[in-house]
């Protein structure tokens, strides 16, 4: 979940990526916090700059993970746009098409002009620290919840996964989000893709899993964007 360097595991075992789950919403907190730290380091010598150093800090510390699965998934929706039986095979291809490139610069514009904003809208900093808290917490449940569209990394974490220590991290985020209650936003997009995976595509993939994290970020910082604007009389309710 981060480039961060773990002790190795020796003897690794794909079933083991089932307990895994468990920590997804701390390798949040750990996302969350690095960006935070280089979004307010960035603010002392412009709020612009800040914006830059927390997207680039983003990009960094994930590795492009998630952004590599917005971007493919991107292209297989637009390949399947007349066939759906072509949705699979383009989701599989390694290269970066035409779709997946447009997406790619949108994603990285929206976060770099919404954190912008937010930094001048002196959004919580714990706020930013819990979003991608919230948004792998989703994602860790999506793979409880629905079927692997094919073999892959969703498919290892599939309906096996520890449903008590997923309600038990989500009880927990959500107790510490009461400080800042303005970080719930991120469930309202993380439903939404959720949803949207249901009934659009039956199930998921480790790809479709990335794109849901990088859109649940986006649109989580957008809600708290508006709710914050709201609060404060900046946009006319």
């Amino acid at each position: 979940m981060t480039r961060l360097p773990l002790p190795v595991l020796r003897d690794f075992q794909c079933a083991e990526l089932v307990r895994a789950v468990v920590w997804f919403p701390a390798a949040g907190l750990v996302v969350g916090a690095a960006v935070a730290l280089a979004a307010a380091l960035g603010t002392v010598l412009d709020p612009w700059l800040g914006a830059l150093a927390g997207v680039v800090m983003w990009a960094w510390i994930t590795g492009g993970l998630h952004l590599d699965g917005l971007a493919d998934t991107a292209d297989a929706l637009g390949a399947a746009h007349r066939d759906p039986a072509r949705f699979l095979t383009v989701l599989a291809d390694p290269h970066v098409g035409s779709f997946g490139v447009i997406v790619l610069v949108l994603q990285l514009a929206a976060k770099l002009v919404l954190l912008h904003w937010l930094l001048t809208l002196d959004l919580p900093w714990p706020a930013l620290v819990l979003i991608p808290a919230w948004t792998r917490w989703a994602a860790a449940g999506w793979t409880l919840l629905l079927p692997p569209l094919k073999p892959g990394l969703g498919e290892r974490f599939a309906w096996q996964g520890n449903r008590a220590g997923w309600g038990a991290g989500g009880l927990a985020l959500a107790a510490v989000s009461a400080i800042t209650p303005i970080a719930f936003v991120a469930l309202i997009p993380a439903v939404l893709w959720g949803v949207w995976m249901w009934l659009k595509l039956g199930g998921q993939t480790g790809d479709i899993l990335g794109a849901g994290i990088e859109w649940s970020e986006s649109a989580a910082l957008l809600l708290a964007g508006v709710s914050l604007a709201l609060a404060r009389g900046i946009i006319a309710g």
